[in-house]
């Protein structure tokens, strides 16, 4: 299966007469994307606003990120999800890299919902900051659904993906800067000096905990609570076959950006052929009930060790519960001799002493810490806020509480409700030191 990934590199963001993209600039025809984004009459107030790294911006509360992208051949964007179903991790794609499209609400936000600072400290706690953010701020009549802590978020997420999916149409036919080649061939296709490297699987698990549909990570629209352990190529992953959930505190939550520009993947197939022999992707899930938990590592196993893997790494997508399915897989492949890598956040109290993960095992003695979820953030007061400050007090932020905004606008927080900020798929630089 082969990838090719024509990236388009944005270095301004601003709003014209059409929607195109020339030297650097992506310039937005803001009517137009609107109506994008009023296909769904349960929005029910609009407006785009673009926020650029260093300016004295504020942004909550964020319930999903995009890249702009559009499909030139072998597919469509977000298969299952916006457009048809069909297979996704060939042909061509478009990118237009450092920009971002930001779902955020207008008024309400909740449990799963995340802020993002454009400078001052609190930009060091997330990628996001280093992105040109186009915000799509809006409201929806979802009433169903307003006083929850826990919210589908539905109508801004899939007009997210519409506002990416249309911004990224406008280089379709357009020759790219870069282009990206994304290659890995069939098991029985691979020469033997390839199979006689260490053969490696990585193992994705999906936040997938809640049984009502519209919550839970989507794999090609399917709802990842509903399905076992899966194997998949990697380029399916990277071409948008995998759409972030909307439940699971902020900085735990793995966003559909994160998932198209996976860098654990991307520097796994970087190696292939030198180092190692990457096998694959077993997509698995994080469940609730232990016989579920024991179910999705049974068999993650049996993936791994038909696979051939005699190495793995498991990438976990939140913390607290999922953490015994983190383990139960752990414990499961290093059983079948598959020596085993975990990459997943810390919640270890404010005061660091708390068990960094619910469960354990002496089994897992190899994890890559990126961040500590209980971390207390003080973030002084910005001139502008995208959305609405309020609600990380009021609507059940994982990171706020009553009292964490100040009458001066500035903050105090755990890092638990910053967006995506512990990155666990690799794009960012934090984690935790023993000192």
């Amino acid at each position: 299966m082969r990838l090719e990934m024509g990236n388009f590199y944005v270095k301004d963001v601003v709003f014209g007469a059409a929607t195109s993209f020339q030297d650097g600039v992506l310039t937005i025809h803001k009517d137009e994307a609107l109506s994008v984004v009023l296909q769904d009459d349960h929005i029910t107030e609009v407006d785009l606003v673009i926020a650029k790294p260093g300016d004295p911006i504020r942004i909550t509360p964020v319930k999903e990120a995009i890249e702009p992208r559009c499909k030139v051949s072998g597919g469509v964007m977000f298969p299952g999800v916006l457009n048809k179903l069909m297979p996704a991790g060939s042909g061509r794609t478009h990118a237009l890299k450092g920009s971002c499209v930001l779902a955020v609400g207008k008024r309400w936000g909740g449990f799963q919902d995340g802020l993002i600072d454009m400078s001052g400290p609190g930009a060091k706690q997330t990628i996001f900051s280093q992105l040109i953010n186009i915000c799509l701020v809006a409201d929806t009549d979802e009433e169903f659904e307003r006083y929850e802590q826990q919210k589908k978020n539905k109508a801004l997420r899939w007009a997210g993906m519409r506002l990416a999916e249309y911004i990224g149409n406008c280089v379709k036919n357009m020759e790219p800067e870069e282009l990206e080649i994304f290659e890995l061939p069939s098991l029985d296709q691979r020469s033997e000096k390839v199979r006689n490297l260490p053969g490696v699987v990585y193992v994705m698990q999906l936040q997938s905990q809640m049984l009502e549909n519209g919550y839970n990570a989507l794999v090609y629209g399917w709802d990842s609570n509903h399905m076992l352990p899966t194997y998949m190529h990697p380029n399916e992953l990277l071409d948008g076959a995998v759409i972030s959930g909307s439940f699971m505190p902020c900085s735990s939550k793995i966003s559909t950006y994160q998932h198209v520009n996976n860098a654990t993947i991307k520097r796994l197939l970087s190696e292939h052929g030198k180092t190692l022999n990457f096998l694959g992707v077993i997509v698995s899930n994080l469940n609730v009930q232990l016989e579920e938990k024991t179910r999705s590592a049974l068999f993650v196993r049996q993936l791994a060790t038909a696979l051939g893997a005699q190495g793995a790494i498991v990438c976990e997508e939140g913390y607290g519960n999922p953490d015994a399915d983190f383990i139960a897989v752990f414990n499961a492949l290093e059983e079948a001799g598959i020596k085993t890598v975990g990459i997943t956040n810390e919640c270890t109290g404010r005061d660091g002493r708390s068990q960094s993960l619910v469960d354990l095992s002496e089994k897992a003695d190899a994890i890559v810490s990126t961040g500590n979820v209980s971390q207390l953030l003080k973030l002084p007061p910005m001139e502008i806020v995208i959305g609405d400050l309020e609600s990380l007090a009021r609507d059940g932020n994982s990171g706020g509480w009553e009292g964490s905004v100040k009458e001066d606008g500035s903050i105090e927080m755990e890092n638990n409700g910053m967006f995506c900020s512990d990155a666990n798929t690799g794009e960012y630089y934090k984690t935790v030191v023993d000192y």
